[in-house]
């Protein structure tokens, strides 16, 4: 009794002894418990990293990207701003050339053969359309491709050309638009533009023999889950995605990938990525419009291809342009050139291109 009571008094070693026995009686955690705790400490940690990730600032311009911002200006259209370049050219000529980028990068496509492009016209113009590059890329908006024609049509208005005969060279989502411009040409459209000839390439002109990557698929289809695969696109995937419509000999350098992935993070524009590819689903509902502009034109008609292009495919694309629109010539380049050729062979691109021009 004395030993008992010395132990239930209330100095320190009771206290003591009845916490070791407090914890001795306490059943083991469970191992479903445990892992709770595990999986809040793991969320705990990831949450804020997440958060912050998901806020990170665009990457900085690069010197060339900087230089190409510079020399260009914006104008207004609906509330949106448009950046652009246009530049003065040939002193001996009069012609105009609209440059017309593609899905989802930029009017700096064009940068390897803008200098040549100035030495035979008097005007070179380029823009990007709303949602890519510079300009502006609100969200929600409901892209469209007669938006970006309707776009070009108050650039040139802007500029005090549209009564003036301009030609006009496409690329890819470009390739659309310019033949949604045909369209209101070939219509006599008030405000149209004037074309005074059309060069395409490697654009889904038709979309039986236009194959989108996985991703495209699933983010202009996704629902719910788009926004989520926006949000989380980073430099890597953007890069590796991209790589696959490139030649494996003209694969663009590290500083050329993340000068596109920076144009495409200006403005939050990974965020729009899925409404703007609903170009997609225009392609196929509009067929007859776009693809009967171009079997209908007396517009001087050209196509460069590159014919390793997975997305509009050797031979079937090929093939299919030439029995729709036997009227057009073609410039197929090198065995190795793909979805992009005028970043792939500036100089062949070109070549074919002033070729075309000087042939009328």
């Amino acid at each position: 009794m004395q030993v008992l009571s010395h132990f239930r008094g209330g100095g320190a070693e009771g206290s003591l002894f009845l916490s070791a026995g407090a914890a001795w009686d306490a059943p083991a955690r469970s191992p479903e418990r445990r892992m709770r705790e595990w999986w809040l400490q793991v969320g705990l940690l990831t949450v804020p990293l997440i958060a912050v990730y998901l806020h990170i600032p665009p990457p900085k311009l690069s010197p060339a990207l900087q230089s190409w911002r510079s020399s260009g200006s914006y104008f207004t259209f609906q509330n949106q701003n448009i950046f652009y370049r246009d530049a003065s050219g040939a002193v001996g000529s009069s012609d105009i050339v609209v440059l017309l980028h593609g899905f989802p990068t930029s009017s700096y496509d064009w940068c390897k053969i803008w200098e040549g492009l100035t030495q035979r016209f008097n005007r070179v113009i380029a823009l990007d359309f709303v949602g890519f590059g510079f300009s502006d890329k609100p969200r929600p908006h409901q892209y469209s491709i007669f938006e970006q024609a309707s776009i070009v049509e108050g650039l040139l208005e802007h500029l005090g050309l549209l009564n003036q005969r301009v030609n006009l060279l496409s690329h890819d989502y470009g390739d659309t638009v310019a033949q949604e411009l045909l369209h209101r040409y070939e219509h006599n459209t008030t405000g149209s533009v004037l074309i005074n000839s059309l060069c395409l390439s490697n654009g889904g002109i038709f979309p039986e023999t236009h194959h989108p990557r996985l991703i495209q698929t699933i983010l202009k289809d996704g629902g719910l889950l788009s926004p989520i695969i926006t949000r989380l696109s980073n430099y890597f995937f953007f890069a590796r995605g991209l790589a696959t419509v490139f030649g494996p000999y003209t694969q663009p350098s590290d500083a050329e990938y993340w000068d596109m992935w920076t144009a495409v993070r200006t403005n939050d524009g990974n965020l729009v990525i899925d409404s703007l590819l609903q170009y997609i689903n225009q392609r196929k509902k509009h067929r007859n419009r776009w693809v009967g502009a171009l079997q209908s034109t007396s517009v001087p008609l050209h196509l460069i291809y590159g014919p390793l292009d997975p997305v509009n495919p050797h031979p079937e694309f090929l093939q299919l342009y030439k029995q729709v629109l036997p009227m057009s010539t073609v410039s197929v380049l090198d065995d190795h050139i793909s979805h992009y050729p005028q970043l792939e062979d500036p100089l062949g691109f070109l070549n074919s291109y002033l070729n075309f021009i000087n042939s009328f």
